[in-house]
Formats: structure tokens, C-alpha cells, sequence
């Protein structure tokens, strides 16, 4: 779509749009954005209209409001303006994919992925294709159907060149080393995440980096890697998050990426005190990752002798990887409880 930015109020309300956002001010951000769209849309200006609806969802994305992200995402997937641009509405279902998993909505979420995937089948643009890779990707592991993962980040692989650009690229190695780990790959999940540390810099985009390194450690941990290169990770996360700032969903995973490394560490209580605050905001969190967070508790209640406690946790555990459609999870952290609680599983 072309470039429109229409009357005087769209463009300061656009400007000041972007500004709140480049300020991490994502909520405010999302506000003005709505601001130029209706402005755009009064004025007959359908382009602008739904360039701003975009980014007002994106915005709400970034600050946790993923059910509205995901109704503008669906509003304009189904416009009538994108029938005729195959590029806008898979960017729209992209966002869609995005929003859906961030409710935990995971089986809708690849659907819609795997939809933006085949209408970008023909684009020479390979940037539009892997942001759509990789949200499928993410969609198809945190539902436990890892087999179609991997062999869709074979085919993401495939299409990282030395001409993109490296967030880009880093964004695509980041996704691939993730299903590495998760299909117990351990050495693949590394080498991965150390390309994607390698594209990535503090100086370009430090909310990237703080993610980034928030999330490989994660996956480190989850495969059992506590070594130093893990710590490193939850250092610089929590570093480049103090300096950015973050949503309250970011700052509990970062808490639970924290309790994690801290429970391998050997302190068992201080991990419980900090898994108790992450999973009494539980509904703040996707479920799948709430989900995580009481199966680590329950480990952490049963290496402390709190057997009973531990057994509620697991409970809470299949509760919430039912929520998120993650099925094989749920029957994993289920069989915990009919088999009798000894040491679950991370």
C-alpha cells in the first residue's frame, strides 16, 4: 500500500504514534495510532486507515493486550482493501498468529501462520515469507507438534541469505535454535542462538537483545545448560530491561527465567519465593508459559519436601497447557499426578 498520510491531525497523530513507540510507551502508542486511523478513515483515506489500525495492534502486542491485537489483526486480515494484496493480508495474519499465541490460542495461531506462509509462496521478498516461518514455527513448538516444527525451520533455514538484514536473520536463527532445543538438539539450539548473538547488537535495538537474551536463556535452561554463557544471558536481559523498560508479562518471564537458574543453582527456597510471585500472576502470562512456571514450582516444592504443595502445582500446570492447546504437555505433567509426584520434569 502506498504511503498516505493524509491531513495535518493524521500525520501528528502518526508522528506522535511513533515517537510513544520508539519511548516503549506501547499502550499510548497503540492510543494515537487509533487516533490518525479513525482520522484516516473520516477523511476516505482507506491506506492510511489500515496502516494504523496495524500499528496500533502492533502496539498492543508489545504491551500485553493481545486479545484487542488480535480482533484488529482478524478485522484487517478481512478487509476488503487487502483482498487484492496478498503481501498486506498475510502481514495481517502474521500479526494475527502473533496475538492468537499470545492468548494461548496455538492450534488458530498456525492456522493462521500457515495461511500467511502460502500466500507469500510466490514473493521474491524473502522478509514477509520468514516473518511468516516464523511465527508458524513458534505456533507448531509451543504446541508440542515438533516434527512439523523443525522441518519448517528446515525450510526457514533455507531461505537465510547474506544479503538480509541481520535482525532478520538473527530473528530467523533465534526461532530455529529454539526447536532445536526443544527436540533435545542441544548442540544445534546453541550454535543457533550463538548466530543469532552474533547479528544481534545492544546498540541497534536493545529491546531486541533484552528479549533475545531473555528467551535463549530460557531454552538453556529448559535443556539443562546452567553454565556461565546462561548466566551471561540473564545478566543482560535483566540489564537491557532495566534501561528499556518492559511490559508485565516481559518482566514476569524474566522473574521466572530468574527462579529457573536459581533453582539449578541449589536455592531451593529463593526460586519458590520468586515462582510464587511469577504464578500468582499466572493469567498474565500465556498459558503455555504459565503452565511451565507451576511444573517448575512443583520441582522446586518436591526438592524442598513439600509434596502436597507440589502436587496442586502440577494441577495448575495441566490446567493451563489445556488452555494453550498444548496437549502433549498436559498429558506429560498429567501422568505425574497417576503415577505418584517424585521429581517432575522442567
Amino acid at each position: 500500500m502506498p504511503d498516505n498520510r493524509g491531513t495535518p491531525s493524521y500525520a501528528a497523530a502518526e508522528l506522535r504514534a511513533r515517537e510513544l513507540r520508539a519511548s516503549h510507551e506501547f499502550a499510548k502508542a497503540a492510543d494515537s495510532a487509533r487516533i490518525a486511523a479513525d482520522t484516516a478513515r473520516a477523511d476516505g483515506d482507506i491506506s492510511g486507515w489500515w496502516n494504523m489500525v496495524f500499528f496500533q495492534a502492533e502496539n498492543l502486542l508489545d504491551a500485553g493486550e493481545s486479545g484487542e491485537a488480535a480482533d484488529l489483526a482478524r478485522t484487517l486480515a478481512e478487509a476488503p482493501v487487502t483482498a487484492a494484496a496478498p503481501r498486506d493480508r498475510a502481514r495481517a495474519l502474521v500479526l494475527l498468529a502473533n496475538s492468537l499465541q499470545g492468548r494461548g490460542l496455538l492450534d488458530d495461531a498456525a492456522t493462521a501462520a500457515q495461511s500467511a506462509v502460502g500466500l507469500l509462496a510466490d514473493d521474491a521478498d524473502a522478509e514477509f515469507e520468514v516473518h511468516a516461518r516464523q511465527a508458524l514455527i513458534a505456533a507448531l513448538a509451543e504446541s508440542g507438534k515438533l516434527d512439523e516444527a523443525w522441518t519448517e525451520s528446515l525450510a526457514l533455514s533455507e531461505r537465510i541469505s547474506d544479503d538480509m538484514d541481520d535482525q532478520l536473520a538473527g530473528k530467523a536463527y533465534w526461532v530455529i535454535g529454539n526447536v532445536a532445543f526443544l527436540c533435545n538438539m542441544v548442540e544445534e539450539g546453541l550454535e543457533h542462538h550463538e548466530l543469532a548473538a552474533d547479528t544481534f547488537s545492544p546498540s541497534s535495538n536493545l529491546d531486541v537483545w533484552a528479549k533475545f537474551n531473555k528467551a535463549s536463556a530460557a531454552m538453556r535452561l529448559a535443556a539443562g545448560v546452567a553454565d556461565s554463557g546462561t548466566l551471561r544471558c540473564i545478566e543482560r536481559a535483566e540489564l537491557a530491561t532495566d534501561i528499556v523498560g518492559g511490559s508485565e508479562e516481559e518482566i514476569l518471564l524474566l522473574r521466572y527465567v530468574r527462579a529457573h537458574w536459581t533453582f539449578l543453582a541449589g536455592d531451593v527456597p529463593a526460586a519458590i519465593l520468586l515462582l510464587n510471585e511469577v504464578t500468582g500472576s499466572a493469567d498474565k502470562l500465556p498459558p503455555q508459559t504459565a503452565g511451565e512456571a507451576f511444573l517448575l514450582l512443583a520441582r522446586a516444592e518436591v526438592s524442598d519436601g513439600r509434596r502436597e504443595a507440589a502436587e496442586l502445582s502440577v494441577k495448575k500446570s495441566v490446567e493451563y497447557f489445556e488452555k494453550a492447546g498444548a496437549r502433549q504437555r498436559a498429558a506429560q505433567a498429567g501422568a505425574l499426578l497417576s503415577e505418584g509426584i517424585d521429581a517432575p520434569p522442567v
